[in-house]
């Protein structure tokens, strides 16, 4: 319930801090005050859904290491370091894309990949994975996360949370303004009202809910894309059918909450919708599937 709770939270939370400050700003009475005007809504709308989203791209690398403690390979200390950093330079050449920061960080078996730029992304690796998986098992997961580079998902998630977000603020204040247009006794165009503040904050909080699934479905489909990647630079599936069978056996954790979405694997809790990571047997499946066409 936790995780499900914080990963609805980072969603929804930039929309209402957001929401709040423009409205002590005075945005909302000008938006409302001689009725609803909707094209100036869409524009506001679309400002504030893409805002956080972007500067959460932005600054994704650098949160990702403060969060984790993840410490870059500069200089490669001994031979595991070594192999590390070939590797993926090996990957992602192989992929097309420039050399991306290499780190390692303490905790169970996981990595993940992130970063605004294909050319200038990080990839991250626990201590947990190194001693817990094969090097070929090891060589598919970094496949994986390099695959999700090329795909550019960090992007491409991106602009869908900006997009659901844009209509959670859209529609919010529509039906903020009808709610509170009812609640009035008068004609006065003195601007929004209580109805009109409480009813955006709940209905923000309640599209976001069914925005968070939308990103979550996006989510799971990219860790489809991205096993096949890996399989693809590695040239055949079974590298990571291992790796992710050898997930399976391991506990998989080790990420803060709000980056259990870039990790390797996350497993689902009671509510499916909102889980980032297909079931692992699915992932297995889908790339034995691929295998035999």
């Amino acid at each position: 319930m936790k995780r499900i709770f914080l990963f609805l939270a980072t969603n929804i939370a930039v929309l209402v801090v957001m929401s709040v400050i423009l409205s002590l700003l005075g945005v909302d009475k000008f938006l409302t005050r001689a009725g609803l005007n909707l094209p100036m809504l869409l524009v506001f709308s679309i400002v504030v859904g893409f805002t956080g989203s972007i500067i959460s791209l932005l600054m994704s690398k650098t949160m990702a290491k403060w969060s984790t403690g993840a410490r870059i390979i500069d200089t490669p200390v001994n031979s595991t370091e070594v192999w590390l950093v070939n590797t993926v330079s090996k990957l992602a050449q192989r992929a097309g894309i420039g050399m991306p920061e290499v780190a390692v960080y303490e905790g169970e078996p996981n990595a993940f990949a992130t970063g605004a730029f294909k050319d200038s992304a990080l990839v991250a690796v626990s201590t947990g994975l190194l001693q817990g998986m094969t090097k070929d098992e090891v060589e598919a997961v970094l496949g994986h996360e390099v695959a999700h580079i090329a795909n550019g998902d960090m992007v491409t998630m991106t602009l869908i949370q900006g997009v659901v977000n844009t209509f959670v603020v859209f529609l919010s204040r529509v039906v903020g303004y009808f709610v509170d247009s009812a609640l009035r006794r008068n004609n006065d165009n003195s601007g929004p009202g209580i109805g009109y503040m409480v009813t955006v904050m709940v209905c923000q909080i309640v599209f976001g809910i069914g925005a968070s699934m939308i990103v979550a479905w996006f989510s799971r489909h990219r860790e489809f894309r991205a096993d096949a990647g890996s399989a693809k630079l590695l040239g055949g599936p079974q590298p990571m059918i291992n790796a992710l069978a050898r997930l399976g056996g391991i506990p998989v954790s080790g990420l803060p909450e709000s980056m259990a979405a870039m990790g390797i694997n996350d497993k689902p809790g009671f509510m499916e919708l909102f889980s980032t990571h297909p079931p692992l047997e699915q992932r297995i499946a889908a790339l034995r599937s691929s295998s035999t066409r």
